[in-house]
């Protein structure tokens, strides 16, 4: 592996993240919106990642003696939680339904809190990454003076 695949794959792995952040952000942000453009509550989202090999020129692939895989991650899809949501008791509410319920969103604020902690960490994981690799190529411009 070289030196702009560990930037790529370190780079792939912020982005990713950074996606993770929006979307909990998000969810937390409305766990009390119950009426959308869309109609009814909002919907809980979550991404999807999928690990896709890092780009290597043809010149690369030749010469690669270490033949390990290496991969970057990246966002896949935004999946859209279609459960049901949390009806409560609120007869006085605008949004109730003729029994007096309103539907809110199915979403878990400690559930989320927790996914933030895991994405930020692994944002943090990425960036500690990514200086680690721009030291070490540092290191060896000073080796090569």
């Amino acid at each position: 592996m070289d030196f702009l695949s560990g930037m790529r794959v370190s780079s792939s792995g912020m982005a990713a993240q950074r996606k993770r952040l929006d979307t909990i952000s998000s969810n937390i942000a409305n766990v009390n919106t119950t009426r959308t453009a869309e109609g009814g509550p909002y919907r809980r989202k979550d991404v999807v990642l999928v690990s896709v090999p890092d780009q290597k020129t043809f010149g690369e692939i030749l010469t690669d003696e270490s033949q390990r895989a290496v991969s970057q991650v990246q966002v896949d899809d935004i999946h859209i939680d279609r459960g049901a949501p949390l009806l409560k008791y609120e007869p006085n509410h605008p949004d109730a339904n003729a029994q007096g319920y309103v539907a809110y969103p199915n979403i878990n604020v400690m559930e989320e809190m927790t996914n933030m902690i895991q994405a930020t960490r692994s944002y943090e994981a990425n960036v500690s990454t990514m200086n680690a690799t721009k030291k070490m190529a540092l290191s060896a411009l000073e080796i090569g003076r």
